[in-house]
Parts: C-alpha cells; sequence; structure tokens
C-alpha cells in the first residue's frame, strides 16, 4: 500500500514526498505539476498517452489540467519514493509576473526532461530535509520551492520568450455555456455528475457538449468533477475539524470507504492518513463552495515584493 512520508500545503499549494508501489487512476490537478524521483525504483507515468520514465536522471512535467496518471507497472517491483510538487500559479506570478503562464496548457513542451545536477541536488536536498522530520520556517520553505521550481521553469519552458499570459487559469473558459456547466459541478459537488443535465443546461447535445468540454478544459466533465472534489477534500483534510464521514457525505459518496478508495486511488493514500502527515502553513480560509476564489485569494496574498526581491532579484523588472 502506498504512503505519504510528508506533505507540506499553503498558499504555494502542496509538495508531498510519496512513497508508491500501486498505480493510480487517471487525474489532472489545477496546479503546474513537476514530479522528481527521491529514491526507490525507477518508475513511470503515463502522460500524453505515452510512459514517461522517471529515475535519478528525469523529471516527469505536468501542464495544469493535464490528463496523467502513475504507473507501478509490476506490482512486485519494489517501491519508489516521488518528490510530488503541485505548485499554484499565481504564487508562481508572486515571484515573476510572467510566472501566471504556468497555468497555460502549452507551459511545459515536453512530460520528460533529463535534469541538471543542479536541479537533482535542489531536489535531494528538499526531500532529505522532508525525510529526515526537518521543521521548515515558511519563509524557509518558499525559498526552497522558489529555487527548485525556477530551476527546472527556466530549463524546461519558454516563458520568457512566449507570451502564454492569456490563460492566467484554464479552467476560465471562454464558451459561457460550458463556464455554466462547471458552474453546475462546483455548486453539486455532492451529485453524481449527470453528463446528459449538464449538456441539456448547456443547450447542446451530449455528444457536442462532451467535445466542446474537453477542447475548452482538457480534459473530460467526469474528470474535472473528480479533481473538483479532490481539491474539496484536500482542503477540508487540512483546514477543517470536519470528521471524515461529514467530508464523504458532503462529497456525496454513500459510505466513507468509498471515499476512502477514490482518494486513495488518486493520490495513492488514504483521507486519514493525509490528514496526520500534512503540515499547513498559514491558515487558509476557504469557502468550500467557491473553491477556485479561494484558491486565488490565498494565492495572491502570499508573495509580496519583498520575497521576490529576496530570491530572485535577478528577475526584476
Amino acid at each position: 500500500m502506498s504512503t505519504a512520508i510528508r506533505i507540506f500545503q499553503g498558499k504555494f499549494g502542496r509538495v508531498a514526498l510519496l512513497d508508491m508501489d500501486s498505480s493510480l487512476v487517471t487525474h489532472a490537478h489545477s496546479q503546474c505539476h513537476v514530479l522528481l524521483k527521491a529514491s526507490g525504483a525507477d518508475s513511470f507515468f503515463s502522460v500524453r498517452d505515452q510512459l514517461q520514465p522517471l529515475n535519478e536522471d528525469t523529471a516527469v512535467l505536468v501542464n495544469s489540467w493535464e490528463p496523467h496518471c502513475y504507473v507501478h507497472q509490476n506490482p512486485q517491483a519494489p517501491r519508489t519514493q516521488i518528490l510530488a510538487l503541485y505548485i499554484e500559479p499565481i504564487w508562481l506570478g508572486g515571484i515573476e509576473r510572467k510566472l501566471t503562464s504556468s497555468a497555460h496548457p502549452g507551459f511545459f513542451r515536453r512530460p520528460c526532461v533529463e535534469i541538471s545536477r543542479h536541479i537533482r541536488r535542489l531536489a535531494d536536498e528538499l526531500a532529505m530535509q522532508m525525510m529526515c522530520g526537518e521543521h521548515f520556517s515558511e519563509d524557509q520553505l518558499e525559498i526552497s520551492l522558489s529555487n527548485l521550481m525556477m530551476s527546472v521553469i527556466d530549463a524546461f519552458s519558454e516563458w520568457r520568450s512566449v507570451d502564454l499570459t492569456g490563460a492566467t487559469r484554464p479552467q476560465l473558459v471562454q464558451d459561457r455555456r460550458i463556464r455554466r456547466a462547471i458552474t453546475l459541478m462546483r455548486d453539486n459537488l455532492g451529485a453524481e455528475i449527470n453528463v446528459e443535465r449538464l449538456a441539456r443546461e448547456a443547450c447542446l447535445s451530449r455528444a457536442h457538449f462532451f467535445k466542446l468540454f474537453q477542447r475548452c478544459t482538457a480534459v473530460t466533465p467526469h474528470v474535472y468533477s473528480n479533481v473538483l472534489r479532490m481539491e474539496n477534500a484536500i482542503v477540508s483534510l487540512a483546514c477543517s475539524g470536519d470528521s471524515l464521514c461529514s467530508i464523504s457525505q458532503r462529497l456525496g459518496f454513500s459510505a466513507q470507504s468509498h471515499f476512502t478508495r477514490f482518494f486513495q486511488q488518486h493520490l495513492g493514500i488514504a483521507p486519514s492518513q493525509y490528514r496526520r502527515v500534512v503540515d499547513l502553513y498559514e491558515a487558509q480560509e476557504v469557502n468550500l463552495d467557491q473553491h477556485d476564489v479561494a484558491v486565488i485569494s490565498r494565492s495572491q496574498s502570499l508573495v509580496d515584493s519583498t520575497l521576490k526581491s529576496k530570491i530572485w532579484p535577478s528577475h526584476n523588472g
């Protein structure tokens, strides 16, 4: 059974050190996603319908809302320890304004890249500190994350030369019919997704709605709904005292065991373990019925010009 060694959660997003021994279902994240092997066996992620190797020399890069899954090819294979970064684009934008483009579906051109010794060293240092249970002050953690993320972004994104700022958050789609469907999904997290009803509300046929939704969001309505439920669950587990039973019922699961299975299929660990190992940096004041607004507000307030000049003075101007 996969486990979580340590998780940090805050306005930057999440950082998790995971000990994996089983595959995950296809899913997505609203954040910019970077995966690095910390130790253990080499492994794979499926991104863009191809297996991408994760080993000492590579990183797997997943764009915001890009479908992917972890693949543990042999159930008898040794475990893999993975450093997983889920970084909010607006938090990155506080370091350098144009980095809000990290929410763009084309931000990382390649899903698997060969990393430098410098990136390997930064990843190893962060993973070792997490493994050893070292305490991070908020400033220390922000600097470690910023140094690692900027090293990856500078090496593997064309953000300095290509203007991607037009799509700060891909889920703010241009088509009003799909926006309405997303609002309905968000307002009814506890209801089983009904594509026919969503299509009817959008005044589209089921087939046309399904194609248009994928074109606007890069994922199917079911995957999008699962992302909303997972992010709601993650915030609830870290930021509230709600029982697992209460969270499960609010998200529409008929039994807590079904919620646990759903959570494990997407993240690899049980929700009870997530709550035990997560370290929360700054309390997140979240209206769980308005998730996207909450993500934006808590991201915008974190990084100010002082942090920007402290970490990356050469990027100013």
